[in-house]
């Protein structure tokens, strides 16, 4: 070869190798700027923090306000048993009466007047009787002088000893139906003398006469009708009723002993009290109520029949239940729920909301103490969602 030659492919060679080492840095500088030029990957999505309270067990307790009526201990509205005028009259509206006192008394001149004629009747049986017996005497002496008499044969005939002992058989029965008659007569005169002690009227138990509809001079009469009016009406007002219809959803807790609280307008800013004594056990289909009664004593008379009360009465449930935030119970057109987390993820489970007790409320569903529940919950979270929880105290 010549010396041009061996120049010539030195020189073929060494630009053969400048533009392949041009086209590998050319491949490099590309694959680097595409790397600076690539976008970042997306980070992973988060979980969201949620602030959640537990359900708690709690015995409900607390106070709403219903209305009750005071009633007397005992109220009598009285009537005559029998028909008749008012003689006298010895109370009025307002008088304080003892058991046992006259109160009316009334005269009835028919009643007098049939009392004479059962007397008389009553006279009249006896005075047969005593004629019955004394002949009833003679035909039994009779009969034993005939029969000491037969026992001499041929003194006297047997027919006649049979005919006087007939004789005083018949006299006994006139002498037993003419008894009986009697006590008949009697019975007749007896009840006509207890209708007459119907005209006294008394008071049937310690009170006070509240009533009054009849004047001396009075006719008076029996309860026909029900718009009759009685002659008085009396209370007993040393111990009151008073009368609460309390609502179906908080009778569960009513026991009977328990000390309730009430004030009334007549005695602005005095609280009175009462004892549940009387539980009805039957609702109102109407109010769907049932009626508890408390004893109230009333001896400084403070308190009157017919006056209205407002109680604070006491509502309690006979076991503890479970309670949630308020904010936790979530009520939609089609379901009222709580949304609980349990290991991580959105549940929600079906309640009903109950009573409301301080910044609590109550509810009934399948839920234990314990639970999570989202503090303000939402449909928005739904279910089969993964969440982190957090306590409500510790959340931000």
């Amino acid at each position: 070869m010549t010396r041009r030659q061996i120049v010539l492919g030195v020189s073929i060679a060494i630009v053969t190798t400048a533009v392949v080492s041009w086209r590998l840095v050319r491949r490099s500088g590309e694959a680097t700027q595409k790397q600076m030029t690539r976008p970042a990957a997306e980070p992973l999505p988060q979980m969201p923090t949620i602030p959640v309270s537990p359900v708690v067990s709690q015995q409900l307790h607390r106070q709403i306000l219903l209305h009750g009526d005071l009633l007397g201990y005992q109220d009598v509205a009285l009537y005559p048993r029998v028909q008749g005028f008012v003689e006298w009259i010895g109370v009025d509206r307002g008088s304080v009466v003892r058991q046992g006192q006259l109160l009316v008394r009334l005269s009835a001149p028919e009643m007098v007047a049939q009392l004479s004629e059962a007397e008389a009747k009553v006279r009249a049986v006896q005075s047969q009787r005593l004629e019955v017996e004394a002949k009833l005497a003679a035909n039994e002496a009779t009969y034993r002088r005939l029969k000491a008499a037969s026992a001499t044969p041929g003194v006297v005939a047997g027919n006649d000893v049979e005919v006087a002992q007939k004789t005083v058989e018949a006299d006994q029965a006139r002498v037993q139906l003419w008894r009986e008659n009697e006590q008949a007569a009697r019975e007749v005169a007896r009840s006509v003398q207890d209708i007459g002690s119907y005209l006294k009227i008394t008071a049937p138990f310690d009170g006070i006469v509240t009533e009054r509809n009849a004047h001396q001079g009075s006719l008076v009469g029996p309860s026909g009708t029900p718009a009759a009016q009685p002659m008085l009406r009396i209370q007993q007002v040393s111990r009151l009723r008073l009368v609460i219809a309390v609502p179906e959803g908080d009778t569960a807790g009513t026991t009977l002993g328990t000390k309730v609280n009430f004030t009334v307008p007549a005695s602005p800013g005095e609280t009175f009290s009462g004892v549940v004594e009387r539980i009805g056990h039957s609702l109102d289909e109407r109010s769907r109520t049932m009626p508890v009664e408390l004893d109230v004593a009333n001896r400084a008379g403070q308190l009157a029949p017919g006056m209205f009360a407002d109680v604070v009465w006491p509502v309690r449930r006979p076991q503890p239940t479970l309670f949630v935030p308020p904010s936790a119970v979530v009520t939609t057109t089609e379901r009222t729920f709580v949304v609980r987390i349990r290991d991580g993820v959105v549940e929600w489970v079906d309640v009903r909301r109950g009573a409301a007790m301080g910044d609590l409320v109550e509810v009934f569903g399948p839920l234990a103490q314990g639970d999570q529940v989202v503090l303000r919950g939402t449909d928005e979270l739904r279910s089969g969602t993964r969440v982190v929880a957090q306590q409500a105290s510790t959340a931000r």
